[in-house]
């Protein structure tokens, strides 16, 4: 009976979190006023200033989270696969750099896949990665512009290995490598 509670419970969590159709646009305010167009608004009252801003989640469960975010808006749910290369390098040089300045060796960053964010604007979530996690498909990279962001919508979370950064890729809720 629980297991089924729990996937019932896992299946509308996804169904109510998928913001690939989201219909934020900052040119029609009444399409701005749900809870998943908040980051764009956002977004939006920062367009003076460095092209990547950072936030702390506003999530009481994620008090030690800080999210790092494009200035720039994109058609639907804003995935980073849509961003041009340099705006993604940009996102993950500045979401590293601030990983590293906050948690020292034990910094993590990760972004959901497309189907399991629940805010529309593009962001990653910056935050200390917990121990002992199953490596899963993972390559290694030198710099934070190296990283590749999966065509398929799905989520990848990274972190510092012996002086590389690891990209785990393939995954959908990424962001509970991070504590919370």
């Amino acid at each position: 009976m629980i297991p089924r509670i729990l996937a019932g419970t896992l299946f509308l969590f996804s169904a109510f979190a998928d913001v690939r159709n989201c219909a934020c646009d900052v040119q029609k305010p009444e399409t701005m006023a749900g809870r998943e167009c908040s980051l764009c608004k956002e977004a939006q009252a920062r367009q003076q200033g460095p092209d990547v801003f950072f936030l702390k989640d506003i999530n009481p469960r994620k008090a030690n989270r800080t999210l790092a975010l494009p200035k720039s808006h994109s058609a639907g749910g804003h995935p980073l696969a849509k961003m041009s290369k340099t705006e993604q390098a940009k996102l993950w040089e500045a979401a590293v750099a601030r990983a590293k300045e906050l948690w020292a060796d034990e910094w993590g960053v990760a972004y959901n896949s497309e189907k399991d964010r629940t805010q529309c604007h593009a962001h990653v979530h910056i935050g200390r990665l917990l121990k002992g996690l199953a490596p899963g498909k993972f390559y290694d990279v030198d710099h934070p512009s190296q990283i590749r962001v999966p065509a398929d919508g799905t989520g990848v979370w990274v972190h510092g290995v012996e002086g590389k950064i690891r990209v785990h890729y393939g995954e959908g809720i990424t962001e509970t490598a991070l504590l919370r």
